[in-house]
């Protein structure tokens, strides 16, 4: 077979969760089918890093999809023309955004449907696109992969797609997290927080990640407690942040919490691993990554009750309602106090863990690519 990819996310140093999926699931697809050709589609030069295989050809089509109006012309232009040039028998598109005037199988990654929940925390040119065409996306392709039951029903709600048409692919959990030793934790803490514990969020600060509730439930912790405990939050900026500025500069403990911006890969999981817990209380979330990672660290979790998070943690974390700063603190309370149930968590992760890793995403998203062929 020769299968077209849209990787346009693969962008070296930049890697969010839809770039993640796609370099750890089809980094296996290719090396496991040497068989079949992978062509893979780039809007702008590509790391070679990216090129997993020898059965891996890049591609770069302009222009740039960086608009709303240039994601239209690269999907509905450049792709589509290529796709006929090629004569592929399989396009997959890894972000969900599909082309309506392609002939071609399709096969579309739609990881979630934030847009559509929370329209306000994506900015207007963008909002609008996506209430348009990803319906159009939904039954244009010949079937949908999805990486959360959650996920997968809620396509269903929102766009009436049949659930049979719909493969659920679970993320997985890179191979560098992983537990440390107590000396390097301290190493780590010395590094950050001259030797205090911390708790830490990781992710893109984006709206819906609540990180603004967040910063108010560490604060009322801190009030109501005598430990000197800090917040490291991890990730790069994105839009609308204002009133994240606002609440941290009203904060009374603004002075421990510590934005670390994005790390590299290995200090990443350096620093998850050295923390109290993870405090990951995003009201809409297809997934989750960090919950798997936290899991993997053998550190203690705070979710939230929303979306695709309970089924990700299961009962290996501390669950919250995200809008209430009661519970949040109250959680980070008993995380700090009681060791005995940081340990519970901890033996309960490795458990749920085992049900997630890139080596079966790779494998169901094969299958998913067969049945669609």
């Amino acid at each position: 077979m020769r299968i077209v990819v849209n990787t346009r996310f693969l962008i070296k140093n930049k890697l969010e969760g839809i770039g993640v999926f796609t370099a750890e699931t089809f980094k296996r697809i290719c090396k496991n089918n040497p068989d079949h050709e992978f062509i893979f589609l780039f809007d702008r030069a590509f790391d070679e890093e990216y090129i997993f295989a020898q059965n891996i050809k890049g591609i770069v089509l302009r222009p740039p999809a960086r608009h709303p109006f240039l994601w239209f012309l690269w999907f509905e232009f450049s792709v589509h023309r290529f796709l006929k040039q090629a004569k592929a028998d399989l396009f997959i598109s890894c972000d969900g955004y599909v082309t309506l005037r392609t002939k071609t199988k399709t096969l579309a990654i739609i990881h979630d449907l934030a847009f559509e929940h929370y329209p306000k925390d994506v900015p207007w040119i963008a909002r609008k696109y996506y209430r348009y065409f990803f319906p159009k996306f939904a039954w244009k392709a010949d079937r949908i992969a999805s990486v959360s039951e959650f996920s997968k029903n809620d396509i269903c709600e929102w766009y009436s797609t049949d659930p049979n048409l719909i493969d659920v692919v679970y993320n997985g959990s890179s191979d560098h997290f992983n537990p440390i030793s107590e000396d390097h934790k301290i190493e780590i803490r010395n590094r950050y927080t001259d030797g205090k514990e911390y708790f830490i969020y990781i992710g893109a600060l984006h709206q819906r990640k609540n990180i603004v509730n967040l910063l108010k439930a560490f604060d009322r912790f801190r009030t109501k407690s005598d430990q000197d405990i800090k917040l490291l939050i991890v990730g790069t900026k994105a839009w609308r942040l204002a009133e994240m500025d606002q609440v941290f500069e009203s904060m009374k403990y603004k002075s421990d919490v510590i934005f670390t911006g994005r790390l590299s890969d290995n200090d990443l999981a350096q620093t998850l691993a050295s923390a109290l817990a993870l405090v990951y209380i995003s009201y809409f979330e297809g997934f989750g990554i960090p919950l798997l990672e936290a899991m993997n660290c053998d550190v203690p979790i705070i979710t939230s009750d929303r979306s695709s998070l309970p089924e990700v943690a299961g009962n290996a974390a501390l669950i919250v309602d995200p809008f209430d700063l009661d519970d949040i603190s109250e959680a980070m309370h008993k995380i700090s106090t009681n060791s005995e149930l940081r340990n519970s968590l901890i033996e309960k992760s490795k458990i749920q863990r085992q049900k997630f890793s890139w080596d079966k995403t790779a494998e169901l998203m094969w299958e998913s690519i067969l049945k669609t062929i």
